[in-house]
């Protein structure tokens, strides 16, 4: 006896109509593009459907959105990208095109998943403790050298501010150190 899937993995359907109005059958309510947009980063799977033929035209409106957002905003395109997407339509190699970007773009998140990691282990939150304490260290050796009187105050936790600023170097050496091999 086969089992449905859960409606939460099932995709969210949404009709357009002629009147170019976009309804969320999951919500029964109306919704832009801008919503679809929304939907997408936040990792919603969704079809459109022409409501009149039923046809899955979700395919032009994911297009849709990206001349959307590539009009209004920072472009993500650049030109040169888009004139070789262009030329690879009628290609010999246009079947695989799909495929190959969807490959790449995989691996493109995979990789940036990876680095976000690798810099939350090395950095961690303490780092941010120790960068502002070094800073504030640097800004007192700065204004010692301005006004004397300045440097009444000592640093903080006992050091100085070259041994603190020694520490930061050798963290961003290993933090560099960590992305190089990431990178290989």
């Amino acid at each position: 006896m086969a089992t449905a899937q859960p409606a939460a993995e099932d995709p969210v359907i949404v009709k357009k109509y002629a009147n170019r109005r976009l309804y969320n059958t999951r919500s029964s309510s109306y919704i832009t593009l801008d919503d679809l947009a929304r939907m997408t980063r936040q990792g919603t799977d969704f079809v459109v459907l022409d409501a009149k033929t039923g046809n899955d035209i979700t395919h032009t409106i994911l297009t849709q959105i990206i001349m959307d957002e590539e009009s209004s905003g920072e472009q993500l395109l650049p030109i040169s990208f888009l004139r070789q997407l262009i030329a690879m339509y009628g290609d010999s190699m246009q079947s695989m095109m799909p495929q190959y970007l969807e490959a790449s773009m995989t691996n493109f998140r995979a990789n940036q998943q990876k680095l976000q990691d690798a810099w939350k282990a090395s950095v961690g939150p303490e780092a941010f403790g120790k960068l502002a304490e070094t800073n504030m260290a640097m800004f007192k050796a700065a204004a010692s050298a301005f006004m004397p009187k300045a440097n009444a105050e000592p640093t903080s936790a006992g050091g100085s501010a070259e041994s603190e600023l020694d520490a930061l170097k050798k963290q961003m050496a290993a933090m560099q150190k960590k992305l190089d091999e990431l990178g290989k």
